[in-house]
């Protein structure tokens, strides 16, 4: 059974802005190669291209481009947060998706399960600070809230020197160390995703 992979790449810039390159989204994408070795095939979507709006709502209306980017996550089996650190904390990007995903608490299928349920998340974390290891508790502890699912290991990441300039994207060779790290999360999300999707969670209640 092949499964679906969205990552959602949570740079503060757009496409179109600068050079139109992110590390973070480096790494997502790097992250949906590892899923494809494990019959996950999937799409990027850089929120920064899009106009989604604030709020905690489905649809905040008025051209907000949050529900297309919410059908893709219902049709997808996996959710990869791909974000960098800005001040030791997720970017204001990647706040706002879980924000918007705060919605799902009250949109339920007729057994009761939100639905998330049954989803696999997975985060990968750039920055040239520390706090990877915060940025990873915040995301999957508000997708767990949510209804998603992690996997033992369901993360990776790479950060800088500290106080330094250098980005993900530039550093030439990619660590062994983030590598093994972003197999290790492939492997065990697609594994778990698999196991949930022909064995649902119960009904609720």
């Amino acid at each position: 059974m092949t499964l679906r992979a969205v990552v959602l790449g949570c740079s503060l810039r757009s496409s179109a802005g600068e050079s139109g390159q992110s590390s973070s989204e480096l790494l997502g994408r790097e992250v949906l190669a590892a899923l494809a070795d494990h019959d996950v095939e999937g799409v990027v979507i850089r929120v920064a291209d899009h106009d989604v709006k604030f709020g905690v709502s489905t649809d905040e209306g008025d051209g907000d481009e949050w529900p297309a980017i919410r059908a893709a996550i219902l049709d997808a089996q996996i959710l990869v947060i791909a974000t960098p650190i800005w001040m030791g904390q997720p970017s204001s990007v990647c706040k706002v998706v879980l924000e918007r995903l705060d919605a799902e608490l009250s949109e339920t299928d007729d057994q009761g399960r939100m639905l998330t349920f049954g989803k696999v998340a997975a985060v990968a974390v750039v920055g040239n600070e520390d706090g990877a290891h915060h940025v990873v508790a915040e995301v999957l502890q508000a997708l767990n809230d949510v209804g998603f699912t992690a996997a033992a290991a369901g993360s990776t990441y790479w950060v800088g020197e500290a106080m330094g300039k250098l980005d993900y994207k530039d550093a030439g060779p990619r660590p062994d160390t983030t590598g093994s790290a972003t197999k290790t999360l492939a492997a065990n999300t697609a594994h778990l995703a698999h196991l949930l999707a022909a064995n649902p969670y119960p009904p609720v209640g």
